[in-house]
């Protein structure tokens, strides 16, 4: 399988992360709203429990919408995948110590983790959008750790926000995409 192959078959069946970036972006606002209006553990318990329940959230959509579940056997970054979504869970071990030295980083340092963990999909979806993407988010989250040290639930609200923006773009980008091939 081509390398251009295997990227449209992950565009396609994952409707360019649609479905992936909406769970991500209602359980960030979802944790945001706690973080605000309840108390930042319920937000953190919250946002790390959920995360755990992004990949079957998102084959349970996938599935009720009719659409393919997995990427065909022959491509090679359905391993890719699974490696990309399993870096985020060891890596978010430096939130202990981060939000053990000041509670109100723990939004901005796990913004800054996501934005590392999207880099990859630019190249196993074959979508320069998740670039942007990236960026946004782990400048943002350095931004408001260094401008808005005094908020804890501002970087939950801030990458809820920005996750459901390029949910859109992404379903945009693959919609448009098939549009041109039909």
């Amino acid at each position: 399988m081509l390398v251009q192959d295997a990227q449209r078959e992950v565009r396609t069946v994952f409707i360019g992360g649609f479905w992936g970036q909406l769970v991500s972006s209602v359980i960030w606002l979802v944790s945001a709203a706690l973080g605000s209006w309840v108390t930042p553990r319920a937000a953190i318990i919250q946002i790390v429990a959920s995360g755990f329940f992004i990949f079957p959230a998102v084959q349970l959509l996938l599935r009720l919408s009719g659409r393919p579940t997995y990427l065909t056997r022959g491509n090679p970054f359905g391993a890719l995948g699974m490696q990309i979504a399993f870096t985020l869970p060891p890596s978010m071990l430096l939130l202990v110590p981060v939000t053990e030295f000041r509670l109100n980083l723990f939004y901005p340092a796990l913004m800054i983790l996501l934005g590392a963990h999207y880099l990859p999909f630019t190249f196993s979806y074959g979508m320069r959008m998740f670039i942007p993407l990236s960026a946004i988010l782990i400048f943002s989250g350095v931004g408001i750790a260094h401008y808005f040290p005094g908020s804890f639930s501002a970087g939950g609200w801030i990458c809820g926000l920005v996750l459901f923006v390029f949910a859109w773009l992404g379903r945009a980008t693959v919609q448009r995409e098939a549009r041109g091939q039909a």
